[in-house]
């Protein structure tokens, strides 16, 4: 009980205490967690259905939480790119939310650690091969095979020194203070953190909101030509296209579990340090109450923001041109509650880290007008989100 207390009242300020657990901040409700009462680990196929076998045993699992002196249960972590794999999904003993606007980020920014020393870097894949695959999927969407897919590259990275995962949360809290901010230890070993700019879902009572973010561009450090760059990328045809690609495949899965449903018909701008974004704020009500976050998060993943469309065609070049398994790359990551409510992201602009070995990924989506040594630099800038926090260039 006395380390439970510790955990409540002074955690905020020790981020190495905060970072035992899983981390997640938001503007909406950041939380901490700490222990571990079960895991869930299986796939999660079929946890969009609330009366699948996924969503059964998740209810048990709150309802044993519960029996255990737990007394307001939630499920948090994160689940994979593909839903077929092993999710790392746990219910804590103990969780509390917090105001993230008591993270300063001035304050976490002045004990930032040198950077790490790096003894090997490996882009997989290379130059070459991304380009190359670039303009096999550019040629398969011209040809009609499907109207988008993503694809993904990393970077490999090996340190002098295991990494401090929690010094490099309180630098991504600083560097990325409007994005959502975790830090999950993976049951396998090691951490998976990030700081992603796109909320997958959210759902509080009856309601729900979604923001999902597809076209990209640079941002520039003189103001006017900051906007010019915004500004371009509204009226870019080519990033409208593919951008409307994902909300016109989002309306059509939420449509059916909505009583009400609201899809504004021209996206909207958001910013991250480093890029624009075109970004849809989708509302709805859900038409049942046994809907849940999570439900409708499994839903929606993967959108076509991380695989594509059509998605069994997509997949399927994914699968044909990356020459690596994305795990947790793409996938999502949060929490959900007993009643229902929860946040879960986008697991992008992330790392995994185990021990000296940094694995960091982006990726970009593909369409008829797409241009290989674009996307190889929109993918790079991706990265460079993670590389600061490192301290990389």
């Amino acid at each position: 009980m006395v380390e439970t207390l510790m955990f409540k009242t002074a955690s905020l300020q020790d981020f190495s205490a905060l970072c035992r657990g899983f981390v997640f901040t938001s503007p909406w409700r950041s939380l901490a967690t700490q222990g571990c009462y079960a895991t869930l680990t299986a796939p999660v196929a079929d946890a969009d259905r609330v009366n699948g076998d996924f969503q059964r045993q998740l209810r048990q699992h709150f309802i044993d939480a519960q029996r255990h002196g737990i007394a307001h249960p939630i499920i948090a972590g994160a689940i994979p790119f593909d839903v077929t794999q092993p999710a790392a999904l746990f219910i804590p003993e103990f969780h509390q939310s917090f105001d993230r606007a008591d993270l300063p980020p001035a304050g976490l920014e002045r004990h930032s650690p040198a950077p790490p020393k790096v003894s090997r870097r490996v882009a997989i894949p290379d130059h070459g091969v991304f380009t190359n695959m670039v303009a096999q999927a550019v040629a398969a969407t011209q040809r009609g095979e499907l109207d988008k897919v993503v694809l993904s590259r990393l970077l490999d990275i090996v340190a002098e020194q295991p990494v401090d995962t929690a010094a490099m949360m309180r630098r991504i809290v600083a560097q990325n203070p409007n994005s959502y901010n975790f830090h999950l230890p993976l049951p396998q070993g090691g951490v998976l953190m990030g700081a992603s700019p796109e909320l997958l879902m959210r759902k509080q009572g009856n309601d729900f909101i979604s923001c999902p973010l597809a076209g990209s561009a640079r941002r520039e450090t003189d103001g006017a030509r900051d906007r010019e760059a915004g500004d371009n990328l509204m009226n870019s045809g080519k990033d409208r296209y593919e951008h409307g690609v994902v909300t016109r495949a989002m309306k059509n899965l939420l449509a059916d579990r909505s009583v009400s449903l609201c899809v504004p018909e021209s996206p909207g701008l958001i910013t991250t340090p480093t890029l624009w974004h075109l970004a849809t704020r989708i509302e709805g009500k859900v038409k049942h109450a046994h809907e849940n976050a999570l439900s409708l998060a499994c839903l929606l993943h993967p959108t076509p923001a991380l695989s594509g469309f059509p998605p069994q065609a997509a997949n399927e070049l994914i699968a044909q041109l990356e020459p690596f398994d994305r795990q947790w790359f793409g996938g999502i990551v949060g929490w959900s509650d007993a009643e229902g409510n929860g946040e879960w992201v986008v697991t992008i602009r992330c790392a995994a880290i185990t021990d000296n070995h940094m694995r960091l990924f982006a990726g970009a989506g593909i369409v008829p007008a797409s241009s290989p040594e674009n996307e190889w630099q929109e993918t790079g800038l991706k990265l460079s989100t993670m590389l600061n926090v490192f301290g990389l260039h």
